[in-house]
């Protein structure tokens, strides 16, 4: 394996008790006034928000709400966030939803307390953060992301048609609390779509060197193959506890920074994904559905090896009387059929994405270091021209 530095300051509180169990005793640890942040109000009519605002009142808490972040969190909402942030002189910020929720917050916890524009100074190059930002703490309602359990945070900067990632360390949550009965009003076409984010987070890390035997690459297939059956699982009785359960660690194990350990990590699909989404509200998930298949047809050669490996352990492909290039290509495939299976869209303009935007998406594109090959412009544009 490569040498690695491992880092993971979240704590983490997992299980149906969780919130009842912890969440009074973590509250007592930080000051007066709480910015409850949330997305488009499902919290209202799940239960969840009653639940946590009697906490909070308990507690004595003064709650400042900051509701309506989207999917595809844009920078104006962060700069709206910290405002409010620092008006108020909040000493937590609640993060209650799904990844896109998580993902704003980290974001207003830096800008809150940060003297200049935190694009500049940290998403459109990385940067430094040297300084104490605003205490997070995440209350996960949507699995999928993995951002309960690190400092990514993935913004769209609508003025530049921009969406970047960027995980710091310093921009972990103190603390996560993840109770699958939380995901249970989850539609169960988000809910797959976030279990299927999982995988791809996974492949991605999977797909790249180094490819001789390490520790992160067999763990990875483990839980690569625990996604799909999960998914499966999930389908056909939406009310198993123990699937939602499985699915919710699944998503964290996949984005905690252990799988990474000692690899290259790919990512290609996921910038194709991001630039996809800075110019249409394209799901995410459903996104990196319709692209993986598209662009793994146009490198499996490149790691065939791998590929093959991935058909073998992931689903269960024999490799009796292939070539290493044939299984590789029955990977793709069982993947491409498994996407189908699942009711996760094909094609790009089952999504409503307009033929037109293709070339600019295309050039908002770069080739990742990590890929098993670096793809040139015309090949990126090709490949979203396949998908459509």
């Amino acid at each position: 394996m490569k040498d690695f530095v491992f880092e993971n300051s979240t704590k983490v509180y997992f299980g149906e008790n969780s919130v009842k169990n912890y969440f009074p005793m973590l509250l007592r640890q930080y000051g007066p006034k709480v910015m409850l942040a949330y997305g488009g109000g499902s919290i209202k009519r799940n239960g969840v928000y009653d639940e946590l605002m009697g906490y909070l009142r308990a507690a004595g808490k003064t709650v400042v709400e900051f509701p309506g972040i989207m999917s595809n969190p844009t920078y104006a909402k962060v700069q709206a966030g910290a405002a409010l942030a620092r008006k108020e002189n909040i000493d937590l910020i609640l993060a209650v939803g799904g990844g896109s929720v998580m993902d704003c917050c980290k974001a207003i916890s830096l800008a809150a307390v940060y003297d200049g524009d935190v694009w500049d100074a940290f998403w459109a190059k990385a940067g430094t953060i040297d300084f104490p930002t605003l205490p997070l703490g995440i209350i996960q309602t949507v699995s999928g992301t993995g951002s309960e359990t690190n400092g990514g945070s993935v913004i769209t900067n609508e003025a530049l048609k921009v969406k970047t990632g960027r995980d710091y360390p310093q921009l972990n949550a103190r603390f996560a609390i993840l109770n699958p009965r939380y995901t249970e009003s989850v539609p169960m076409k988000q809910e797959i779509s976030g279990a299927f984010d999982s995988l791809s987070h996974m492949m991605e890390i999977y797909f790249s060197e180094p490819d001789d035997d390490n520790v992160s690459d067999v763990m990875n297939e483990a839980l690569m193959k625990s996604v799909v059956s999960n998914i499966r699982k999930i389908i056909a009785d939406p009310k198993d506890y123990n699937t939602r359960s499985n699915l919710v660690w699944l998503s964290t194990m996949a984005e905690n920074r252990i799988l990474k350990l000692g690899k290259k990590m790919d990512f290609q699909c996921h910038i194709l994904e991001h630039s996809l989404g800075a110019y249409t509200s394209c799901n995410h998930g459903a996104g990196l559905a319709v692209l993986h298949p598209v662009y793994y047809r146009h490198i499996y050669k490149d790691g065939a090896v791998k590929f093959a490996r991935f058909a073998e352990k992931v689903f269960d492909i024999p490799a009796a009387g292939k070539t290493t290039e044939e299984l590789a290509r029955e990977g793709v495939e069982a993947l491409a059929a498994f996407i189908k299976e699942i009711g996760m869209p094909t094609r790009l303009r089952d999504l409503g994405v307009d033929r037109e935007l293709l070339k600019p998406v295309a050039a908002g594109c770069v080739a990742s270091p990590g890929s098993y090959r670096q793809l040139p412009a015309e090949e990126i544009l090709q490949i979203f021209e396949e998908a459509y």
